[in-house]
């Protein structure tokens, strides 16, 4: 199931890159408009960046049965 969902979220986020690179070079768009076009993606990279990091760390320190996973305490923000 964890295999599943990271290979989801690492799709996903190629896709992001992808977008990311056709506003980058799509010369008919000016800077500042880039950048509006590329805050909301980089806020969701940003997201499954986060979510993938917690699922390898999950697939790597399974928690023991019946226990918190304590994903919170291995989080650095």
């Amino acid at each position: 199931m964890i295999d599943n969902s990271i290979k989801h979220i690492q799709n996903a986020l190629k896709e992001l890159d992808d977008a990311v690179q056709k506003i980058l070079l799509d010369w008919s768009i000016p800077l500042n408009e880039k950048d509006n076009l590329m805050l909301p993606i980089l806020q969701q990279k940003r997201v499954l960046d986060q979510t993938l990091e917690d699922l390898i760390y999950l697939k790597e320190h399974p928690p023991t049965p019946n226990q918190p996973c304590g994903i919170s305490k291995y989080r650095e923000d």
